[in-house]
């Protein structure tokens, strides 16, 4: 125990010398949970509360094109911005001047109106309603194009949206058309067919709840469990070059002439770097609690998860650690470890779900992403942050997270054992 205790001590004072790489430590995961949290709430902001200046050319100048302006302006979510020719909005559009343009077809109006006609006096005809004095002409009528242009620089979730939002007020507007000329055909002087045009199906979104009260995910409750993961697991570059260190000055030489096995030496390491992540986690919650409101980002809501998220920062320091401490066995220069711990936790952190979430990834890479200890840890911290799970949902990704820590340093020790084996 007092060997273990003086190799805590040794690793304390190591780490306390280097006051520019501790800041580094503690300072960098919180300048980037800020940073990356501000680009994604006012990200959030800007596409629900600010208006997308859109341009609009109106080829057709009738009922169609002003039911449309009118129903982009209600949306709140556009500012139309009118021109003349199509040829001028699609150049704004491509040299970025704007992000969207929309160019309404000409006799759009006229031509749905004959469209629908024809559909409802064809289909009238059939149950004998039709007034065969008065036919329609039946010339075929072409299929019209709403055009959009794009911004090559919008991302493609975007596209999809406003896409799948136009097409959607388009048919709506069909629909209503469609009743207007049942009715035009079925009334007479003295009664007038009503129809009942209101949605039918509608959508409503159920969210958790904690004492009756709804559970709203905000990007905090996002962001905070996401890069304290990332902090907690990039400890492993300052681990390993303090172990390479080790080695190159000779300290660990004189380390192995001492009666200490390589597991107690392993164990101060594992004591002190554990200490580092889990101040680094407290420091990110007190962020998320004091600092982001008065920046203007939303609250972390710790209240009732505190202790589980604390559990989770725990075995997810365990994990990392683990890794640090096999990196810094079989490493054999600061060359070797810095770039390669560094891009293999860049890499973690894409598998796990950090960057980009694990559901919108190919199925090859959802299964691979199952391998990433920072899935496991983001899992957990998700289960508790924003599934309000309990200590059983959470249980399987601690035991990946100990496991892993536990197989890392048992090949750091056999490594080591029969590196230096007579």
């Amino acid at each position: 125990m007092y060997k273990l205790w003086a190799s805590i001590k040794k690793e304390f004072l190591l780490l306390t010398r280097d006051l520019g790489g501790l800041t580094i430590l503690f300072v960098m995961p919180l300048v980037l949970v800020i940073t990356i949290t501000l680009i994604q709430d006012s990200s959030f902001k800007s596409i629900s509360k600010s208006k997308i200046p859109v341009l609009m050319v109106d080829n057709d100048k009738g009922k169609i094109s002003s039911t449309i302006f009118e129903e982009l302006k209600e949306q709140a979510l556009f500012d139309i911005i009118i021109k003349d020719t199509e040829e001028e909005a699609r150049d704004l559009v491509f040299k970025g001047t704007y992000q969207l343009a929309i160019i309404i077809p000409e006799n759009l109006s006229t031509d749905l109106e004959k469209k629908i006609n024809q559909n409802v006096e064809g289909v009238l005809a059939e149950f004998g309603l039709e007034d065969e004095e008065n036919p329609s002409e039946n010339n075929e009528i072409s299929i019209k194009e709403v055009r959009l242009y794009f911004d090559p620089a919008i991302q493609q979730s975007f596209k999809t949206s406003i896409k799948s939002g136009i097409d959607k007020m388009i048919s709506e507007i069909e629909a209503k058309s469609i009743y207007k000329a049942f009715q035009e055909q079925l009334s007479d002087d003295e009664t007038e067919v009503s129809f009942n045009s209101e949605k039918f199906i509608s959508f409503k979104e159920i969210t958790p709840k904690l004492n009756d009260d709804e559970v709203l995910p905000n990007s905090a409750q996002h962001n905070v469990p996401a890069w304290t993961l990332f902090a907690i697991f990039f400890i492993i570059v300052p681990l390993s070059i303090n172990m390479v260190k080790e080695k190159s000055q000779g300290t660990f030489v004189r380390l192995r002439t001492n009666p200490v096995s390589y597991a107690t030496v392993l164990g101060g390491k594992t004591a002190v770097f554990l200490l580092v992540c889990l101040i680094q986690f407290v420091l990110m919650v007190l962020v998320g609690i004091y600092l982001f409101p008065s920046i203007g980002l939303p609250t972390l809501d710790v209240s009732g998860k505190l202790f589980l998220a604390f559990i989770v920062a725990l075995f997810s320091g365990f994990a990392a650690v683990g890794l640090g401490l096999l990196l810094g066995t079989v490493a054999n220069s600061q060359e070797q470890a810095a770039p390669f711990g560094a891009t293999f936790v860049v890499v973690l952190a894409a598998l796990g779900g950090v960057w980009v979430p694990v559901f919108m990834m190919p199925n090859f890479m959802q299964i691979v992403s199952n391998l990433s200890p920072m899935n496991w840890g983001l899992n957990a911290f998700y289960n508790v942050f924003l599934r309000n799970a309990g200590i059983s949902q959470i249980v399987p990704d601690l035991i990946l997270l100990f496991l892993f820590f536990l197989i890392t340093t048992l090949i750091s020790i056999v490594y080591n054992n029969k590196k230096n084996a007579v």
